[in-house]
């Protein structure tokens, strides 16, 4: 690929990306919310080109998802697909420097919700995968195995309506044997020989709803209440509170070996008896809850809600709703027996249910694709090697595992990327992507999928 090409491919990223954070596909958790209709119309124009088969699958009215797929010429022969989300989760404006949902170029980066999380990955996906449509039709791109992709909705709040209906509901338009989606990419170690990671695993998550159960009343009168608020604040504080043991995986340990500490502080890290003691003390907070999460299952009450009570009614119950992502090997018994743990003598007035419980999961390395992603990091950095690691949020390659695929997280961003900034900036204000990952990341697809393909 020359330089006059890759110009072209990173600006029609960058156009992409501005426009699908600026079509707001915000999902807030309810059924109504998302809009990812309106980033759906704008990637089925993109990638509908001459021999590409496009389908679109629409479960709820306003909530689609794009399939596209370039036919291989051997439908023995091994499939990928490159799989982006489109949709958001709500922002906080009057926490941000530049409009949320301007889609601003500003000094080199692209400012915008969802611009990391995951929009710069599905856009670049998308302009990579329209490139190798044409240059099939051109017949300088012949595939043994089909190329898809699969550009989906409601991956923020559980697939719901997006990888798990596709799943449940039309298997063989996604089916894949490799999948790549988000998120790795990022450099550590030394300049001179960085290591770049791939998320080969994920947490579980096993999202539940605590009910905690009261009396009504009038709120001027309040004296000998059992009020449901008030046994709801110390369940949340409970939750707070909670420090359940650290336990390593082998992906933990690859990942320290990354990181470029000194040996004293690596020891510490690898120390299960000193860990925690090690994370309360270190300077960078970010840092620190990043590496807690990879060591932990972990438990954040996020949502609170009464009902329609007033100012003046005791509340009769109120509604926790508690984000806990779960080690490897950790499943509803183990969930049950940490929120005993967490609550005491409160856990007997908890009432749980299940929003959603999907175990951790995991991909093996040992397979051409990680070999095609090697090769392509390599062609832009010659010295980089990739390392395995494991994501502490959810993805939709938990989905693809379930179905029998070896699903990673990959991209490529800059050198210069802070880790520690980058990560802030999931869910979080002032998200933005420099210009040259998304030049790095387009490329990259480019080069993966011809390698594995061809």
């Amino acid at each position: 690929m020359d330089d006059t090409q890759l110009g072209r491919l990173t600006d029609e990223t960058v156009e992409l990306l501005q426009t699908m954070i600026r079509n707001e596909c915000v999902n807030d958790g309810t059924r109504e919310s998302g809009f990812e209709s309106r980033n759906a119309d704008v990637l089925q124009q993109i990638i509908s080109v001459p021999g590409v088969d496009v389908e679109r699958f629409e479960p709820v009215e306003g909530r689609a998802s794009i399939v596209g797929r370039i036919a291989g010429s051997d439908p023995d022969a091994p499939s990928l697909c490159l799989m982006g989300h489109t949709d958001v989760v709500p922002v906080h404006p009057e926490g941000w420097v530049n409009d949320p949902f301007g889609g601003e170029l500003i000094d080199g980066e692209v400012w915008g919700r969802g611009a990391v999380d995951m929009l710069n990955l599905t856009a670049s996906m998308a302009v990579a995968f329209r490139e190798l449509a044409r240059e099939a039709a051109a017949g300088r791109f012949r595939p043994t195995g089909d190329l898809v992709y699969f550009g989906v909705a409601d991956e923020e709040s559980g697939s719901a309506h997006g990888a798990r209906w596709m799943a449940d509901n039309h298997p063989d338009a996604i089916r894949a044997d490799y999948v790549l989606t988000e998120n790795g990419g990022l450099h550590s170690g030394p300049s001179d020989a960085p290591y770049v990671g791939v998320n080969v695993a994920e947490k579980g998550v096993a999202w539940r709803k605590l009910t905690v159960r009261g009396e009504p009343g009038h709120g001027s009168m309040p004296f000998r209440k059992d009020n449901a608020l008030i046994k709801a604040a110390g369940v949340v504080q409970r939750l707070a509170d909670y420090r359940p043991a650290p336990r390593f995986t082998e992906l933990w340990r690859t990942r320290v070996d990354t990181l470029g500490l000194p040996d004293d502080m690596k020891q510490l890290l690898l120390d299960e008896s000193a860990i925690d003691q090690f994370l309360d003390d270190l300077p960078s907070a970010p840092a620190a809850a990043h590496l807690h999460a990879c060591t932990h299952t972990t438990f954040s009450p996020n949502l609170l809600d009464g009902g329609h009570m007033k100012t003046n009614v005791i509340p009769d119950h109120v509604e926790i709703n508690v984000d806990i992502r779960t080690l490897p090997g950790d499943g509803p018994e183990e969930v049950d027996a940490h929120l005993r743990d967490a609550l005491g003598d409160l856990a007997d007035h908890v009432e749980v249910e299940i929003i959603i419980d999907d175990p951790a999961s995991t991909s093996r390395v040992d397979t051409p694709l990680w070999d095609s992603i090697a090769k392509a990091v390599n062609v832009p950095f010659p010295t980089a090697r990739l390392t395995p690691q494991l994501v502490v949020g959810f993805t939709d390659a938990r989905i693809y595992r379930e179905m029998g695929a070896v699903a990673y997280g990959a991209g490529l961003f800059s050198p210069s990327l802070d880790a520690g900034e980058f990560g802030s900036r999931f869910h979080g204000h002032n998200e933005r992507i420099d210009v040259e990952s998304l030049a790095l990341t387009t490329r990259l697809w480019l080069h993966t999928a011809t390698d594995l393909l061809t």
